[in-house]
């Protein structure tokens, strides 16, 4: 299986990583509140953190909810982060003329679920050479994904992961098939299980997104049992008032007793 090397680190050399923040930029003190905390944590833990968090939300259920700054500003407190507290940052990107300005600043770029069929959009985030996080989509069978992975790999950069995020269960439901971490795998790429929204309900509020937050430790806690390469969370200090996938988010006090208990079960694993 191919490695993905992140700054000091290897996705997919056996070691577990973390990729965690809030959903979106919610603002410059915010942000960065939640990168020193959880860069902490993860130090105390030993764990690897890739910070994350969105410039922009562009698959909101409501034109009223919040979206988040903007690519020109959004960036601009990622690279603050990544500058200050020395973290590599991942970001997601919703259209191709967005991959170059992502790239001047993030280590990796991730390809939203909706949108890890779009060609363009996966060949630009190849053409920028860093390591590219593909979210397998809610509608798509997990084996159908070594096509998204061969476009990005098309222009030469073969440092590509998947990310299961659940699947679609009806209306307004998802469900995590965990057989898809092991054939995710069988592509011969590093897989990312993204526990928070694997537990989203998608429109479950009318004109937001709702969510079952109680069940990420034990999903976090099968998900290293099985195997994956990383774990991603939605990490806030105060979900309830998050501006954006709050009711999926783990709570940040609630995130160094899990990593302590997946530590134990990966190196059981291991």
């Amino acid at each position: 299986m191919k490695q993905v090397p992140v700054r000091d680190m290897s996705i997919g050399s056996g070691e577990l990583v973390l990729i965690a923040g809030p959903c979106v930029i919610e603002s410059r003190d915010h942000t960065r509140l939640m990168a020193e905390s959880l860069a902490e944590i993860a130090s105390r833990t030993g764990v690897p953190l890739i910070f994350k968090a969105s410039f922009d939300k562009a698959n909101r259920s409501s034109i009223d909810s919040y979206r988040g700054p903007g690519l020109e500003k959004g960036l601009e407190i990622l690279a603050e982060v990544k500058e200050g507290l020395g973290l590599p940052v991942i970001t997601d990107i919703h259209e191709s003329c967005q991959a170059a300005a992502a790239a001047s600043v993030v280590d990796v770029i991730q390809i939203p679920a909706f949108l890890c069929r779009q060609t363009d959009i996966l060949v630009a985030a190849g053409e920028t050479g860093l390591p590219v996080n593909i979210k397998k989509g809610q509608f798509m069978a997990p084996w159908d994904m070594i096509h998204a992975v061969k476009k990005v790999e098309s222009t030469g950069n073969t440092k590509v992961m998947l990310t299961e995020r659940g699947t679609s269960f009806g209306y307004n439901n998802l469900v995590c098939d965990l057989r898809n971490l092991g054939l995710l795998k069988s592509l011969g790429v590093p897989v990312v299980l993204d526990v928070t929204h694997s537990l989203q309900l998608p429109g479950g509020k009318g004109n937001s997104s709702g969510g079952m937050r109680e069940f990420v430790p034990p999903l976090a806690r099968a998900g290293v049992a099985f195997g994956v390469d990383a774990l991603f969370m939605e990490v806030h200090d105060d979900p309830e008032h998050a501006l954006s996938d709050g009711p999926n988010s783990l709570p940040l006090d609630a995130l160094e007793p899990l990593l302590r208990q997946l530590c134990k079960i990966q190196e059981a694993v291991r």
